[in-house]
């Protein structure tokens, strides 16, 4: 552990910065998300797609220039900002569940570059990996009937689980006196979570904005190409 973190105690708690090597192994997972968020095409023989590159790494721009738009951050950490969130379930919503979760993966390595909070590796793991890579499963639902909507939904709930699990096992001495730590974790991550996911929800569902967002003909054409360009359920 010691090549890639580096242990230093602040206030009484142990804590964990990343190491120069640290750095350079989570930068090259970075890149082999993104890579393999452009090879999942759906068609082997068809290789690494350049378009699928462009999008995703343009909605993690998106979503990483919005983290910077906080509307109110939490005491302990975590904020609700404008739709930050959304711009990862977004991949998944464009090109489906994998490429959506090898983006998302890339983006929670993102997160723990530039603002990491480490107390184990367990802990990273569960708050950088696990909780931002779940958004991806929003592609799951790509194809349904308001798919938009209940995939982003299915994502955020995914990130959801993974901070309340994440409170309990390893941030539990913060609960309140005689209040349970699951009990504080769902209703602190639940506060920060569900007003950004309210919020998002209420703006991608005007009308305009849902047809702005909707996958582009360009797009459904690519699908076309490699099979799987299949009809929408109604």
């Amino acid at each position: 552990m010691s090549l890639f973190l580096e242990r230093f105690v602040e206030d009484g708690y142990e804590m964990y910065n990343i190491t120069t090597l640290g750095y350079v192994v989570i930068f090259v997972l970075i890149l082999l998300c993104i890579l393999s968020a452009g090879y999942f095409t759906g068609n082997e023989k068809k290789g690494i797609s350049g378009m699928q590159l462009v999008l995703s790494i343009a909605c993690m721009a998106v979503a990483f220039l919005a983290t910077n738009l906080t509307i109110y951050q939490m005491p302990m950490g975590g904020e609700v900002t404008l739709c930050s969130m959304f711009f990862i379930t977004y991949i998944g919503y464009l090109y489906g569940a994998r490429v959506g979760i090898s983006a998302a993966v890339a983006y929670g390595l993102l997160q723990l570059i530039t603002d990491p909070y480490i107390i184990s590796v367990p802990q990273m793991m569960c708050d950088y990996v696990l909780a931002f890579g779940v958004m991806g499963i929003s592609g799951l639902l790509s194809r349904k009937k308001m798919g938009l909507q209940l995939g982003y939904l299915i994502g955020i709930l995914g990130r959801y689980f993974f901070s309340v699990v994440s409170g309990v096992l390893f941030f539990a001495e913060y609960a309140p006196e005689g209040m349970h730590p699951l009990v504080y974790s769902l209703s602190y991550n639940g506060t920060y979570i569900g007003a950004e996911a309210l919020l998002t929800i209420i703006i991608i569902s005007i009308p305009p904005v849902t047809k702005l967002l909707e996958k582009p003909k360009f797009l459904n054409s690519e699908d076309s190409s490699d099979g799987s360009n299949v009809p929408k359920e109604r």
